[in-house]
């Protein structure tokens, strides 16, 4: 379970390289709303790559910048909250927004609505608070984040795909999951005490 905690984010990175090979040799059988949701996947695996693996900065970033943390490399976020909010949360409604496809728009726009509040967070609000133009997260965000959230609303216009009752329930639950599955979590799991800390190369340099 440890190796899983220091190294969900590559497993994803994997993964999502791999979802893109196979996509490559199959996009012709997919529809285009089937497309998307697997590419929002990738975005989300790739996101979270540069936020933990290629910058790694976020959790020192989250903990100094945002909660003013002096336990920096533990509280309140640590590195089995990071696994619950990103993996048992993350990975498993964007899985399933994956596998229902256009059956339930809802859940997609859900998804797709998560994306839109990682890009409002990491452009306006860590930059905001921590007075810089990037952190962690940031070049994905605008990368494969930002293209998802554009094509996906235009094809489900275009495409007539959204009920009005998928909008009454994915923008709702989209703010919900926001909400409670990734922002309330990091406050309602926090342990000064825990054990499950970050690695030094996952804090910000002055608290390495």
């Amino acid at each position: 379970m440890n190796f899983i905690r220091r190294h969900w984010f590559d497993i994803g990175g994997i993964a999502g390289v791999i979802i893109l090979v196979v996509l490559l040799f199959s996009y012709q059988k997919l529809s285009n709303y089937q497309l998307l949701m697997w590419l929002s996947l990738t975005s989300l695996f790739f996101h979270q790559m540069e936020e933990y693996r290629i910058a790694g900065t976020f959790p020192g970033m989250v903990n100094r910048v945002m909660f003013n943390s002096d336990l920096p490399d533990r509280y309140p976020l640590n590195s089995n909250t990071s696994l619950i909010i990103n993996v048992y949360m993350g990975w498993s409604i964007y899985l399933l927004a994956v596998w229902v496809g256009d059956k339930f728009v809802w859940l997609g726009m859900a998804t797709i609505l998560v994306s839109l509040g990682n890009i409002i967070a990491h452009t306006f609000v860590f930059n905001f608070k921590g007075k810089t133009l990037y952190n962690a997260g940031l070049i994905t965000c605008w990368l494969f984040f930002a293209p998802c959230v554009f094509f996906f609303f235009r094809m489900i216009h275009q495409e007539h795909l959204a009920t009005n009752a998928d909008y009454l329930i994915g923008v709702p639950l989209g703010i919900i999951v926001n909400i409670f599955g990734v922002l309330k979590p990091i406050t309602w799991l926090a342990d000064k005490n825990t054990s499950y800390v970050f690695k030094s190369n996952q804090l910000l340099p002055k608290d390495r």
